[in-house]
């Protein structure tokens, strides 16, 4: 006898504005690349008119532009989709404040995903995973809270945030540029296998 709960349908959320706006905001506090429209209106169950509208209505919101405060963050579209990031005013002060952190020891993942990158650098999020066959996504926050790796680029085709080093990964490792890392050893696998095949990104 089947469970009539194994074919229920899952319950309509509310398509109210208000409502639409709550949802959107609330997958742009926890994405870490931008999002499509197409991509967040599948994510809160919404048509993309509504999501589009909801987009424009936060963008609005938080440039001051509703009669409230303009934030100190902004809702921005990069390679065809959208992100929240710090206003560029305000850059200077949280690259002091997250610099000022008490240091502590990468772990074991960060430090294989920031050798992943270093070697094999510009490089997507999906491919530091499909290398390491990890998710990677709270490793890259890490290594990009510590100012180890930066955003070079979006893929124009994907909207795939393409990742590199800093010079402060320089500092660290106290060399002057990227050719005077250490070669690979040619008994380990450098990565580089299934590079020139298709890469789902």
């Amino acid at each position: 006898m089947t469970d009539e709960n194994d074919t229920a349908e899952p319950p309509a959320r509310p398509q109210d504005a208000a409502s639409v706006i709550r949802r959107v905001e609330a997958i742009l506090l926890v994405v870490d690349e931008p999002q499509s429209l197409v991509s967040l209106a599948t994510a809160v169950g919404s048509p993309v008119p509504a999501v589009r509208q909801a987009v424009e209505s936060l963008v609005a919101d938080y440039d001051g532009e509703t009669g409230g405060p303009r934030r100190g963050f902004e809702l921005r579209e990069v390679g065809g989709g959208w992100r929240l990031y710090v206003r560029e005013e305000h850059d200077d002060l949280v690259r002091e404040y997250v610099s000022g952190q008490a240091p502590s020891r990468l772990s074991q993942a960060a430090l294989e995903t920031l050798a992943v990158i270093a070697y094999k650098q510009p490089i997507t999020r999906s491919q530091i995973a499909s290398i390491r066959a990890v998710n990677v996504d709270s490793v890259v926050r890490t290594l990009l809270g510590r100012g180890l790796i930066t955003e070079l680029f979006a893929d124009p085709d994907t909207g795939a945030l393409n990742y590199g080093t800093t010079d402060a990964l320089l500092v660290n490792l106290g060399i002057n540029s990227l050719d005077e890392l250490p070669p690979i050893s040619p008994l380990l696998d450098d990565g580089s296998t299934g590079f020139d095949a298709e890469i789902i990104r």
